[in-house]
């Protein structure tokens, strides 16, 4: 399967107000059909005060007035459907705006909805109950001067989590979802699924082992109290269970530096269909660790989970920059895309990246991010992958009318859709061409993965079904690397490659898919 993210306020603006909206979704479609996508991942739209765009939620079962209306999100589901095309939003599902009528009712102690929130009293000097730390920096507790109590937020002040220790509110959540199934969404993407549940004794995170790269306090603390907390399994067989009511499918985002076990935990038999974790969004590049990352989900995903394959999305800096230094851009983004064709499981292909965008470049005076403003300049924040798609060389790259609500990086209008679109040498064909490699070749959609050992700095990857291989030799290095290879080996896709007796030999950069029968 794959699966094409949207980040909505930056994909196309039909309305001269300078931010993306589900009509621009719309009337871009055929774009993204064109890479033979399977579903559209759309970034939140509900309605929402946009502290951290979208992910801060006042009304689940409502479309911001930024992005739309209820009527545009059906006239979105019936496009994409005539295309062949499933929609798969957002579900934030572990805090929501303080804003929501659910906080309010719940600061009250009103409408049954007391303990809809983590709240906690004071310590004997006024203190928070314990010493958990936010994500967006600061002390995780936020005094609450009409119930004299704290709350809690793991992002910022302005998102209290929902307390889903409540049966109350796991129904509500539930009935949320159902919601938007019965309007005809596909599956949803799960929001920062290890933060739904959080120890009730409130007990103190122990010290990290090593804090020395820590941007700021959170990482200084070993999160086993605050997230990843074992009472989520339960909840997850209820959405599971759920969704199969509808035949909907589920992605989970599981962040942290032990994403990848939480991310085996929670596909297993009976939860989720799909995970990512953050592993493959990290800087580390080398073939050495891609191969471990792989390996380690091959020998532990139970057979009824998938992992989610992602290299970019629009919480990390894009892949052409985080890994790509040094190299051809054009060329390091067709090896990429390449890669990703070629892993087994579900592949997350986000907004630019089948042009081959690098990273943007956003001045601090148009930064938006909240979590940028409070860490410049160590950290940049996210806006510079959030930066608006370019369609064209025309005016703000064609994304919009008027000046966008992020610039457009004068390094992105050469690489715009309508100048790849007609060039057969451009990423975006490549990327159309390698995707419908994937779909076409049963091998790569839904054969079996095997990791042989390679020459240093080459990534190898077995890909077969019913007898048949396909192998992927990718040189992630700076020197020419030799590859064996049967005399049979028909090559289906090279670049910076060659045969040579009984061998391709790779250029930096260099990758070859090569089809055989298994011997």
């Amino acid at each position: 399967m794959l699966i094409y993210q949207v980040y909505p306020r930056s994909f196309q603006d039909t309305n001269g107000d300078g931010v993306g909206d589900l009509p621009g979704i719309t009337a871009r479609l055929d774009h993204i059909a064109a890479l033979g996508a399977d579903m559209v991942w759309i970034g939140p739209f509900f309605r929402s005060p946009m502290r951290d765009f979208g992910y801060d939620v006042a009304d689940y079962r409502d479309v911001d007035p930024l992005f739309g209306t209820l009527d545009d999100f059906r006239r979105l589901l019936e496009a994409a459907r005539c295309r062949g095309l499933g929609i798969m939003i957002d579900m934030v599902c572990s805090h929501t705006s303080i804003e929501h009528p659910w906080f309010a009712q719940s600061r009250a102690r009103e409408g049954g909805c007391d303990d809809w929130y983590l709240w906690a009293d004071a310590g004997p000097d006024g203190m928070p109950p314990n010493n958990w730390m936010s994500v967006f920096g600061g002390p995780a507790w936020r005094w609450d001067a009409s119930r004299r109590q704290y709350f809690f937020h793991t992002f910022l002040d302005s998102q209290p989590d929902l307390n889903l220790h409540a049966p109350a509110v796991q129904e509500q959540m539930l009935a949320e979802m159902a919601f938007w199934l019965e309007l005809g969404v596909a599956g949803f993407r799960l929001d920062a699924v290890n933060h739904y549940f959080q120890d009730l004794e409130l007990r103190s995170n122990p010290p990290a082992a090593d804090a020395s790269v820590a941007l700021h306090p959170y990482g200084y603390q070993h999160h086993v109290y605050d997230k990843n907390r074992p009472e989520v399994l339960p909840f997850l067989e209820r959405i599971r269970a759920l969704l199969d009511r509808y035949g909907a499918f589920s992605v989970a985002e599981v962040g942290g530096a032990d994403g990848l076990q939480h991310m085996i935990d929670y596909v297993a038999p009976r939860r989720l269909h799909s995970a990512y974790s953050f592993d493959l969004l990290r800087n580390e590049r080398s073939a050495g660790y891609i191969r471990q990352v792989l390996a380690r989900l091959e020998a532990c995903l139970p057979p009824s989970g998938l992992a989610c394959h992602a290299l970019s999305n629009h919480d990390k800096p894009r892949v052409v920059t985080r890994w790509g230094e040094g190299r051809e851009p054009a060329a390091f983004a067709r090896q990429m895309l390449a890669l990703l064709a070629c892993l087994r499981g579900v592949v997350c292909l986000y907004q630019g990246e089948e042009l081959g965008l690098p990273e943007a470049e956003v001045p601090f005076e148009r930064l938006q991010d909240p979590f940028g403003k409070s860490f410049w300049p160590r950290f940049k924040g996210r806006d510079g992958c959030r930066t608006p798609m370019p369609w064209t060389d025309g005016t703000h790259a064609g994304f919009s009318e008027t000046e966008p609500w992020l610039p457009v990086d004068t390094r992105h209008r050469p690489l715009n859709v309508a100048a790849q679109q007609s060039d057969p040498r451009s990423v975006l064909w490549f990327a159309r061409q390698v995707f419908g490699l994937r779909r076409e070749r049963p091998e790569l959609a839904r054969g079996a993965m095997t990791l042989p050992e390679a020459p240093p700095d080459v990534l190898l990857i077995q890909r077969e079904h019913e007898g048949s291989v396909i192998s992927c030799a990718f040189n992630l290095g700076v020197v020419p690397r030799a590859v064996a290879c049967a005399p049979s080996a028909t090559p289906l896709l090279a670049e910076g490659a060659r045969a040579s007796d009984n061998a391709w030999l790779l250029e930096p950069g260099g990758f070859c898919l090569l089809a055989d029968r298994a011997r």
